[in-house]
């Protein structure tokens, strides 16, 4: 049994967090980098959608957008746009974000594994871990309801 990878990612506008996604990709990756790549690819689209929003509600923004991933392979595929031969298999539509960063629509970033807020939807992960991520979106922690 093959398992499906799940793209993720958390949209901000400032310091405020305006969309959210996890979801199964629809292909069996062959890699981790190419799982990343798939999410970067659904990310990017995200963001131009919301670039359309913001557009169409006249608020400035300026670009580019800093896309974060915390798999450095993936960001450099991305970045490099001459071929690869092991990226060979991806199709087409996942280098959509490789057009964007040439664009100069968005730009990549590094992020470490322990900050990638994306986890919090997409993992299961450690108490500790869930609340750390937890507070950096910037969600409230209510008191439980007496029974």
């Amino acid at each position: 049994m093959s398992a499906r990878s799940l793209t993720g990612y958390c949209v901000f506008l400032g310091t405020s967090l305006i969309s959210w996604k996890t979801k199964k990709q629809k292909t069996v990756a062959k890699s981790t980098v190419e799982a990343e790549y798939r999410s970067m690819s659904a990310t990017t689209s995200e963001l131009e959608w919301v670039s359309y929003i913001l557009h169409d509600l006249q608020v400035l923004v300026s670009l580019p957008f800093t896309l974060y991933c915390d798999n450095k392979a993936a960001i450099h595929i991305a970045e490099n746009p001459i071929f690869h031969e092991r990226t060979k298999h991806l199709r087409i539509d996942c280098h959509y974000t490789r057009d964007k960063l040439l664009e100069g629509f968005l730009q990549t970033a590094h992020v470490s594994s322990q900050d990638q807020l994306a986890d919090i939807i997409t993992k299961p992960l450690g108490g500790q871990q869930h609340h750390f991520l937890s507070s950096k979106l910037g969600l409230l922690s209510t008191p439980p309801i007496p029974a």
